[in-house]
């Protein structure tokens, strides 16, 4: 085994939600040390299957490894890819609907703990935080080439963090004395930049510089509102798609896409008559977030932020009432 371990969220409740059956077709689009997906898999017969993604490498070994332990499966598969292609990676290993979806967003405890993977702000190791270590962009670039007026935007935006102009502003002076190269020369500059108060009363200083560092890296965001359209796609009449999320950027991002592709109409309001023909694709089924309990939390302090969405596939051609 290679040391990936991630510890999965509101694991019960995702199973509850998947309503998985046992000659179903499931689809984890980030399968990490397949905590959840493992879990799926001991409740399908040999009808069923599991497909599973991930951008890391080490995730997908890890995977591999775990579930070939579980040989009621016939048949699984495991894809290093971008779950933004789910519906393309579906058709090569032969599958054309899916029973339920899972998405859990976000680095994985593997990616955090892992000091050379640079996405920690409490250990010291290169500026890299890419989920697919094959990928070009790193953090390193981001931080010494980026302009600063789109340095400011990316923290600002990405990491909802309040000194983002002076937080900027401090890496563009300090690299100018040589190029930044580890997190702890980052950290440093950012605990610089944010006033001695609110280092001492808030959260690490780094946390959301870094949050936003490594969206940029990984394009998260932008791929994310396409990958549910994808994965709604993909979903059998009555299937469901769950998603996990741990911040609020991402967490709007899933709560507006539902609503989307959930909606009756989108004519114009005060239209006397809908001529927009729009057929839902989605029911939401959880109309508030699913929160983890008090003892998760104290089991796992990194489930404290995250929030569960649930939607479920309407048969094609469902019609609902127009409002």
């Amino acid at each position: 085994m290679n040391g990936f371990s991630h510890k999965p969220v509101l694991l019960n409740e995702c199973i509850g939600y998947l309503g998985i059956v046992p000659d179903g077709v499931y689809i984890d689009c980030t399968i990490g040390g397949a905590g959840h997906a493992s879990e799926i898999a001991k409740r399908l017969d040999t009808r069923g299957r599991l497909l599973g993604i991930d951008r890391d490498a080490a995730a997908v070994e890890a995977a591999w490894q775990k579930l070939e332990r579980q040989s009621q499966i016939v048949r699984f598969d495991i894809v290093q890819s971008n779950y933004l292609y789910i519906e393309k990676i579906s058709r090569e290993v032969g599958i054309e609907k899916a029973n339920g979806i899972l998405m859990d967003l976000g680095a994985s405890s593997y990616q955090l703990d892992e000091a050379d993977r640079g996405f920690s702000y409490n250990s010291n190791a290169a500026l890299d935080m890419r989920m697919d270590r094959g990928a070009e962009l790193t953090a390193e670039t981001v931080v010494n080439k980026y302009a600063e007026r789109d340095l400011v935007a990316i923290i600002a935006k990405y990491g909802e963090e309040r000194w983002a102009a002076r937080i900027g502003k401090f890496i563009v002076e300090r690299r100018e004395l040589g190029k930044i190269r580890t997190t702890g020369e980052l950290v440093e500059i950012i605990k610089a930049a944010v006033p001695k108060q609110v280092r001492r009363d808030g959260p690490h200083p780094a946390k959301r510089t870094f949050q936003a560092i490594r969206i940029e890296v990984n394009d998260e965001l932008a791929v994310l509102k396409k990958s549910i359209d994808a994965c709604a796609n993909m979903l059998e009449a009555n299937g469901r798609l769950c998603v996990i999320s741990f911040h609020s950027l991402e967490d709007r991002i899933v709560k507006t896409a539902f609503k989307e592709l959930s909606a009756t109409c989108v004519c114009p309001r005060g239209a006397p008559v809908c001529i927009c023909g729009t057929v839902p694709k989605l029911r939401v089924v959880s109309k508030k977030p699913i929160l983890p309990g008090q003892e998760e939390i104290e089991e796992n302090p990194r489930a404290r932020s995250a929030k569960l969405r649930v939607a479920e596939r309407l048969p094609t051609g469902s019609q609902a009432v127009k409002k």
